[in-house]
C-alpha cells in the first residue's frame, strides 16, 4: 500500500508542523470551570482559599496536556502515520513523515528473525541499495509496538559513522507491519570470521576493534547499552567500514538511579557472568564483556565460549578465567549464585 503525505523528493522531512495551541477559552469553559464547581459543592468553610486555586490550575494543566497529546496524535495520523502506531509510539516518530512504500523495490530476503525479516532493496528515486527491516506486530499489540518504539527512539539519538543510522520508516494504515530503512551493508563480522577462506591479520583485527569501540563509546556516552553485541550484529561493507546494528534489545541506563533491568539479554555465548547469575543492576560493562568475546573470536575464527545452557556457559567462563573465591559466594545476593556455584573452585588458566 502507498502511504500518503511525503514530500516530492520521497525522503523524510526534518520537522512536522507544530501542534495547534489550545485556546484559553476552552480551558476556562471545561476543566477549570468543572474543577471550580466541584470545589464549591464541597462547601467546606475550613477549606483554605489557596487550595481551590491550586486545584483549578492543576485541572487546567491536565486538560491542556491531554489536548496537546490528542493534537499531536491527530497531526501524525494526518501526516500518514497509522493510528495504531501514533497512539503508542507518538514520541518515537515525532517530527518524521513516513516514506512511500512504492518508492522501494524489494530485491531479495537476506535475513530472518523471530519478529522481523531483512530485505535488500532499491530506492527507486535514487537508485541506492538499502536494507529494509520488516517488523511484524501481532494484532497491533501495544506492548510490542512500545518495544519497537524504544528501538526507533534509540536509533534516532545515535549519529556515528560506526553505528547503523535509521534513514526512514515505511508503514501502512491497514497492515500491522513497519519497515525500518537502513544503509545496506554487504557482510556481518560473524560470517566473515567463520569463512574458511578468511584469516584476519593483526592489522585487520585492530581496525575492526577500533571501529567497534568507537561506535560503542558513542552509545555509552548517550547512556545507551546495546545488550546484544556479537559478530552477527556487527555489519561490514566492502570498504571495510564496521557498523553496530540491531538495537532491538538496547535500553537506557543511568548509574545514578537504581532502576532494575532484565538479565535475560545478550546472546548466551557473549553473556557476562553477572547476567548469568541473574543481576538486574548493571551498566555498559555488559557490552564490554561481549566485545572481549568478539575480540577473541576474530583471532580464533569461532566463538570461544560455546555453552549450551546458562550453567554450562558460566562454568566455561570459570574454566577460562577462574571462579570467584568462597567469600564472594557467601556474600553474593544474586538470584542464581547458590545454584550456579561450582562444587570445586576453578583456577585461572
Amino acid at each position: 500500500s502507498v502511504t500518503p503525505a511525503v514530500d516530492s523528493s520521497g525522503v523524510l522531512r526534518d520537522r512536522a508542523p507544530e501542534p495547534a495551541a489550545v485556546s484559553a477559552s476552552s480551558l476556562r469553559s471545561s476543566a477549570a470551570a468543572a474543577a471550580a464547581a466541584r470545589l464549591v459543592e464541597k462547601k467546606d468553610d475550613s477549606e483554605e482559599p489557596g487550595k481551590a486555586v491550586v486545584a483549578v490550575a492543576a485541572a487546567s494543566r491536565s486538560f491542556r496536556l491531554r489536548n496537546l497529546r490528542r493534537s499531536l496524535e491527530g497531526e501524525q495520523v494526518a501526516a500518514g502515520w497509522p493510528s495504531w502506531l501514533s497512539s503508542v509510539a507518538g514520541e518515537a516518530i515525532q517530527g518524521w513523515i513516513p516514506l512511500k512504500a512504492d518508492s522501494f523495490e524489494k530485491l531479495e530476503k537476506v535475513g530472518q528473525g523471530t519478529y522481523s525479516s531483512v530485505f535488500r532493496a532499491r530506492d527507486l528515486d535514487t537508485g541506492k541499495i538499502v536494507a529494509l527491516k520488516k517488523v511484524r506486530f501481532d494484532n497491533f499489540e501495544p506492548e510490542s509496538v512500545r518495544f519497537m518504539a524504544r528501538e526507533i527512539q534509540i536509533l534516532r539519538r545515535l549519529d556515528h559513522p560506526n553505528v547503523m543510522k535509521l534513514e526512514g520508516l515505511i508503514t501502512s494504515r491497514l497492515s500491522c507491519s513497519l519497515y525500518l530503512v537502513f544503509e545496506y551493508m554487504e557482510h556481518d563480522l560473524a560470517g566473515l570470521c567463520s569463512s574458511p577462506d578468511i584469516k584476519f591479520t593483526e592489522a585487520q583485527v585492530k581496525c575492526y576493534m577500533n571501529q567497534l569501540l568507537s561506535g560503542l563509546e558513542h552509545c555509552h556516552s548517550r547512556r545507551i547499552v546495546h545488550r546484544d553485541i556479537k559478530g552477527a550484529n556487527l555489519l561490514v561493507n566492502n570498504e571495510g567500514v564496521l557498523k553496530i546494528a540491531d538495537f532491538g534489545l538496547a535500553n537506557y541506563f543511568d548509574p545514578s538511579k537504581n532502576h532494575p533491568l532484565t538479565s535475560r539479554v545478550v546472546t548466551l555465548w557473549y553473556r557476562p557472568p553477572e547476567l548469568l547469575l541473574g543481576s538486574t543492576h548493571y551498566d555498559s560493562a555488559v557490552d564490554l564483556w561481549s566485545v572481549g568475546c568478539v575480540f577473541a573470536e576474530l583471532f580464533r575464527g569461532r566463538p570461544i565460549l560455546q555453552g549450551r545452557t546458562e550453567v554450562e556457559q558460566l562454568h566455561k567462563i570459570f574454566k577460562l578465567c577462574g571462579s570467584p573465591a568462597d567469600d564472594y559466594w557467601k556474600k553474593s545476593r544474586l538470584p542464581h549464585a547458590t545454584i550456579f556455584k561450582p562444587h570445586c573452585p576453578y583456577l585461572k588458566n
